[in-house]
């Protein structure tokens, strides 16, 4: 893989944020969760299309903190616009895990 900078590591915005609703998105072509997700005064309430369903059913999700990019364009993914690349690592069987802190941050805190 190739090496980058670290100017070029900070262009890319992680951020926290807690998760306010989530809902089945039985429309899209992989199984997926639709999330909101509060960032913080500054950038707001984000939306994703989230495909974790291996290991989160929607009801599991409220109130938990997730780690996401947040200076993405968004993108169409069926009926639905996704503002924000929610973060996470495929386990054994390929499932996702999300990447979450193990303390408690302020929603919008920056990745340091």
């Amino acid at each position: 893989m190739a090496e980058i900078s670290f100017d070029d590591f900070m262009k890319v915005d992680v951020r926290v944020g807690t998760v306010l609703r989530a809902e089945p998105f039985p429309e899209a072509r992989k199984p997926a969760i639709k999330v909101w997700i509060d960032f913080g005064p500054e950038i707001g309430e984000r939306k994703s299309s989230a495909q974790i369903t291996g290991h989160y059913q929607p009801q599991d999700l409220v109130g938990k903190q997730v780690i996401g990019v947040v200076n993405f364009p968004p993108r169409q993914i069926g009926p639905f616009m996704s503002e924000v690349l929610v973060l996470g690592l495929h386990d054994a069987t390929d499932a996702v895990v999300l990447l979450s802190p193990d303390h408690p941050a302020p929603n919008g805190a920056r990745m340091c």
